[in-house]
């Protein structure tokens, strides 16, 4: 198993709480990563239906099973078994005693944050950053490669075709898990929402024009957006607006958390359809994006990234706002880029500096080789990109 950035905070985390709770999307790596990092402690899946309904039926019983504590995977079955943890950490709050994952956030999250309010700790882990899968010897060493794969354990672990297991994963998530999140009836809406909902990755999200586009109402598609964030799948990125006093636009936009998987509801199947498809800049983005928000999660920060278009011009990519200032990214996938591509950046940084004394660095992540300053900007290739 190659390590994970998130393992030092996973060990970290346990250390002072009795429960930490490690959620994610499916197949993110999630019991691998807590099997390695704690190798003695007893192990129990209730994905099995027996399991899952001993679980439910009498967490007592199942709990007294695991005194010394253990590995609990896919707790989101059994979700009323968190708070019946309470008494049983209350009891013995070693720290470390339970670990939970699951793949479902609402329903975890909420479940600790209402039993287990000051006894767990709740990491996230998506699927591989950049910087992680250099550790295989089959990682892509091509933007529009990187881009089209995605990072996915499975596809670099086991050396499946990336279009087969990315298939396979889009049929289970939407034939099982929403079937049972959402009860929808009619499936291929649903299959539609989602395929429209990559298409619209990076840009600002429109939950009318969606919902009409796959013949929903703007209820339902807000719902059904709401369960995709919840799986892990995508969120919305807020705009950034403060102390800015000048005319916004405050839609939020959309980020996938996985470029492979945006590339296959779009059809795109090798890095030469990628490279010349309409969308290629829309999905280099978001893997900026994606590298930005697993760098945060991977440290146990909460991200605060936001993007800012003012209906006037001026639009910046990303604003990842941290205790030590502003940093203002922009996204470009060409080997090169014009000298005015970082216009927006210093007019940004214009429009901040009279409201805000947060000190603010500039980047502009693209898709050639050389590093280098320009206009006071870090020109930084792609695959030198480490925030």
């Amino acid at each position: 198993m190659l390590p994970r950035l998130l393992h030092p905070k996973l060990l970290e985390t346990a250390g002072y709480y009795p429960v930490v709770v490690v959620d994610g999307p499916r197949q993110s790596g999630k019991t691998t990563l807590t099997r390695a990092a704690f190798p003695t402690k007893p192990y129990v899946s209730l994905e099995p239906l027996d399991l899952r309904d001993f679980a439910r039926a009498d967490p007592r019983g199942f709990l007294a099973e695991y005194r010394a504590g253990a590995i609990i995977d896919e707790v989101q079955h059994a979700p009323d078994l968190v708070s019946y943890l309470q008494e049983e950490v209350d009891r013995d709050p070693t720290p470390g005693r339970f670990i939970l994952t699951g793949s479902q956030n609402l329903a975890i999250t909420q479940a600790a944050a209402q039993s287990l309010a000051g006894r767990a700790g709740i990491l996230h882990l998506l699927p591989f950053s950049r910087s992680e899968l250099e550790g295989f010897a089959n990682a892509p060493r091509d933007l529009f490669a990187w881009l089209t794969l995605g990072g996915y354990p499975r596809i670099f672990d086991t050396g499946v075709p990336a279009a087969r297991w990315l298939g396979d994963y889009l049929s289970t998530y939407v034939e099982r898990d929403v079937r049972q999140i959402l009860k929808v009836g009619d499936l291929s809406r649903f299959a539609t929402f989602l395929k429209l909902c990559a298409a619209h990755t990076a840009q600002e999200v429109n939950l009318a024009a969606l919902g009409a586009d796959a013949g929903i109402s703007y209820v339902t598609a807000n719902h059904w957006l709401s369960v995709l964030e919840a799986s892990f799948l995508c969120c919305r990125m807020p705009a950034f607006h403060r102390n800015v006093k000048k005319q916004l636009v405050k839609s939020p936009k959309l980020h996938f958390f996985d470029t492979g998987f945006v590339c296959h509801l779009l059809g795109i199947r090798a890095p030469d359809e990628l490279r010349h498809h309409p969308l290629r800049g829309a999905v280099f983005e978001t893997a900026i994006f994606a590298e930005l928000y697993k760098a945060h999660l991977n440290r146990g920060d909460r991200p605060m990234i936001f993007h800012f278009r003012e209906s006037r011009g001026i639009e910046v990519d990303l604003i990842d706002a941290t205790h030590t200032g502003l940093h203002l990214i922009e996204a470009k996938s060409g080997e090169t880029v014009a000298s005015d591509a970082d216009r927006s950046l210093h007019a940004l940084e214009r429009l901040i500096g009279t409201a805000d004394a947060s000190p603010i660095t500039k980047t502009l992540v693209y898709g050639g080789d050389r590093a280098y300053t320009q206009h006071d900007v870090a020109r930084i290739p792609w695959r030198a990109f480490a925030p």
